[in-house]
């Protein structure tokens, strides 16, 4: 089968042939319908966090079951899925409480196994979600990731009803932020970006657009400042601004990836105020179920941010790539295989 596969650190994927092989006693094999190009991918290609050389790369991910091992007993075939791409054992503590993101043995699809940027990916079947009929595959594969680990990333915030709630970066899970805090009870949603293109998407979702030429932590400040503040780029310059935007008792959230190393005050940034600073990484199984019943129900969409599709080729998925490093990309591009 085709499949776009990591080669060196900074060097663009290659098309190389890969063994499709049945699925395990537990496991499903997946046509691939639908695969986001996320920013960690850029991230994974640039060789943080590393990355095995020949992995083929793809974390969102969105097909129809072709084939299921013979324990398989919730899934069949032509099932419409959506892969939740944190695989645990399945039996230890963390998976057992639903963080599966945590298992000593666990892996991720896309970086620690095969993902989805191949015409088809095996995962466990435990780890599909049944698509809405409302939901579709080019939608699921975004929410797949973007989406959900926005969604965990309010939840970890704690973001309350009333509260306020600043959004820094966005795009694919920035836009999905906005519209998650205002569904989660927001009264008011700051959105940080150098885009203005973006910064009016964000303004049509309800957002207040903060003047990219600004200082953004004196902006939100001043307009009374926030409670909740999510990094969703990977700067340590953005975090700085989160952190600067909170009022007391606020909870600033890192989800970006970046080696950049961030200056805390314990006491300034902290204690005083007993301002909180807290990891998010990725979203879980329940996390991925909630948002597919948001958009079952008609209360979210990413469908108008899906910016361009592109096909299973080398020379697309790079560029796409290379304009996500540029700031130039859409808010979101999706793989459709042909």
């Amino acid at each position: 089968m085709k499949a776009l596969h990591f080669t060196t650190p900074g060097q663009p994927l290659a098309m190389e042939d890969a063994v499709r092989s049945a699925p395990g006693p537990a496991d499903v094999r997946i046509r691939v319908l639908a695969a986001g190009i996320c920013r960690s991918d850029l991230h994974y290609r640039s060789g943080f966090p590393a990355v095995d050389s020949g992995r083929i790369l793809g974390h969102e991910v969105a097909g129809e079951i072709v084939d299921v091992g013979p324990e398989c007993k919730t899934r069949g075939v032509g099932d419409r899925i959506v892969v939740h791409y944190t695989v645990g054992c399945g039996v230890c503590t963390f998976c057992g409480s639903g963080r599966e993101r945590f298992c000593v043995t666990g892996e991720m699809v896309g970086k620690d196994r095969d993902g989805g940027y191949a015409e088809y990916v095996t995962v466990p079947e435990r780890n599909t979600v049944v698509l809405p009929s409302a939901v579709s595959d080019r939608a699921a594969a975004v929410m797949g990731c973007s989406s959900s680990t926005s969604l965990h990333a309010l939840r970890k915030g704690r973001l309350a009803k009333g509260e306020t709630v600043a959004i820094l970066g966005a795009g694919g899970l920035g836009m999905s932020a906005i519209q998650l805090a205002f569904l989660l009870g927001a009264e008011r949603v700051f959105a940080v970006d150098l885009d203005e293109t973006k910064l009016a998407i964000a303004a049509s979702l309800g957002a207040e657009p903060v003047d990219p030429n600004a200082d953004a932590a004196d902006v939100i400040r001043k307009a009374g400042g926030v409670d909740v503040a999510l990094e969703l780029v990977g700067s340590a310059q953005l975090m700085r601004t989160c952190i600067d935007s909170l009022n007391p008792l606020g909870r600033a959230v890192a989800v970006g990836l970046t080696p950049d190393v961030l200056s805390v005050g314990p006491y300034t940034d902290l204690v005083d105020g007993e301002r909180e600073l807290i990891g998010c990484s990725d979203h879980t199984l329940a996390d991925l179920h909630d948002l597919m019943a948001f958009a079952a129900a008609g209360e979210f969409s990413v469908d108008p941010l899906i910016g361009a599709t592109v096909p299973l080729e080398a020379a697309a998925v790079n560029s796409v790539l290379d304009d996500l490093a540029a700031g130039t990309a859409p808010i979101r591009t999706v793989i459709v295989p042909e």
